[in-house]
């Protein structure tokens, strides 16, 4: 008897340990965070900040709040079309906060008339279909305001894209096999199309359901295929295999593959953070923010990459990040001070316009033109077999190809928006 109750005054003491320790984590966290929003908000302009809603905007825009003298104007664009739309759970948080909210909703049109101007906007092939959103949330914003807060870094330094859980979640259970096996489970992932595989699901409640499943069962059963590198690789690529989609072309050396990076970082997770913050947030998410909102003349700060914020970030053990199912779970406690809990817990969504559709229907045309065999045979940049094969997949809608064929479309049309010479040079 008093074993046990010294074992029970044991487990007690851990777990007021524990949860000091955690309650400790918030309140560095939400001071750092705090300080680093409030220099951001120093300004002799008007301010104001993007607001989808999600979890790093709204600890953002809380803490905006927090330390404002006058409510916070923020801004959310919406979309009429399921699955797309984050504008009604951006207004809940704004209704809680009390900011100066301002949403507009965007026609099919008004999205589909920013493509002929993105090669001009980002002045390279930027293939990140989320960067009409971007632009059309800066255009709206830059009506009211001149400098505009974002959200952006939390996700890298916090754990919060889902493939950091999925890929802790099937490396861990997978990583151990026999390749020869893992590759045979692959082949019977494939025996089904990612359309079945979704029709399939749909017995799954739509809240336990992933979207796009057939598409994630395939995309599962390429990683299945590969090292942990490759896996990696896998997931994040459109075109895993550069080598296939653009033969004549050698490819640069890449940090993805470099297995000094293992080394350097052997924590699974923490490496797929850490390739991400190399090259992901600089190459794609501060590029596509920082280009679409300078083209009309807003200036975009990102709080959450302050370096005091990121130093903190790499020193937390991995608990404070993903905790069971959870991600960006200290994040999470800081913004569960501000707001409740129910307004931002939800499936991540993403920022994104319905490509797929589009290009089966208004954009078809569009997109013939620029793929073109006989113009992609001409340009000698890429397969045009490998790329009109997956064109008419996707237009049959069998696989749905939106993301890998944009990165192609975007690169098309940048390609012809240059000069005879730069084209040559």
């Amino acid at each position: 008897a008093e074993l046990r109750k010294q074992q029970s005054s044991l487990q007690r003491q851990a777990e007021e340990d524990i949860e000091a320790g955690n309650e400790d984590a918030v309140e560095q966290l939400e001071a750092l965070l705090k300080d680093a929003v409030g220099r951001r908000m120093v300004a002799d302009v008007p301010l104001g900040a993007f607001l989808s809603g999600g979890i790093d905007s709204s600890t953002v825009v809380a803490l905006m709040c927090a330390q404002s003298k006058r409510p916070v104007k923020t801004f959310s664009i919406g979309f009429d079309v399921p699955g797309y739309n984050e504008a009604t759970h951006a207004k809940a948080v704004a209704e809680h906060l009390e900011t100066e909210h301002t949403e507009m909703y965007v026609t099919e049109n008004e999205a589909r008339d920013v493509i002929p101007n993105l090669p001009t906007i980002y002045d390279e092939p930027f293939g990140d279909a989320s960067q009409i959103p971007t632009y059309l949330v800066s255009e709206l914003t830059r009506r009211w305001v001149t400098v505009s807060l974002s959200g952006d870094g939390g996700d890298e330094l916090f754990t919060g894209y889902n493939r950091y859980l999925f890929g802790k979640t099937v490396w861990s259970k997978v990583g151990w096999m026999p390749r020869a096996i893992r590759s045979g489970v692959a082949s019977a992932l494939r025996l089904l199309s990612p359309d079945t595989w979704s029709a399939a699901a749909k017995v799954v409640p739509a809240s336990l359901r992933p979207p796009q499943t057939g598409e994630k069962v395939h995309k599962l059963a390429a990683v299945l295929d590969g090292s942990s590198e490759e896996f990696y690789q896998t997931l994040i690529s459109q075109w895993p295999d550069p080598d296939e989609l653009m033969p004549n072309v050698t490819p640069l050396d890449s940090l993805i593959l470099d297995e000094s990076v293992t080394k350097l970082v052997p924590d699974y997770v923490e490496r797929m953070q850490w390739l991400d913050t190399m090259t992901y947030l600089p190459e794609d998410i501060l590029t596509k923010v920082d280009r679409a909102s300078m083209a009309i003349s807003l200036e975009a700060r990102v709080p959450l990459i302050d370096h005091r914020v990121v130093e903190f970030a790499w020193q937390l053990p991995s608990h404070f990040k993903l905790r069971g199912g959870t991600t960006k779970w200290l994040l999470r406690q800081v913004l569960y001070r501000h707001v409740p809990q129910s307004l931002v817990e939800r499936p991540k969504m993403g920022f994104s316009v319905p490509i797929d559709t589009w290009l089966r229907g208004p954009l078809r045309d569009w997109a013939e033109s620029l793929m073109d065999e006989q113009k992609l045979r001409s340009d000698g940049f890429f397969d045009a077999t490998l790329i009109r094969q997956r064109w008419d997949e996707h237009i049959k809608g069998t696989r749905n190809w939106q993301s890998a064929l944009w990165n192609v479309l975007m690169f098309q049309a940048w390609l012809e928006n240059q000069s005879p010479g730069e084209r040559t040079a």
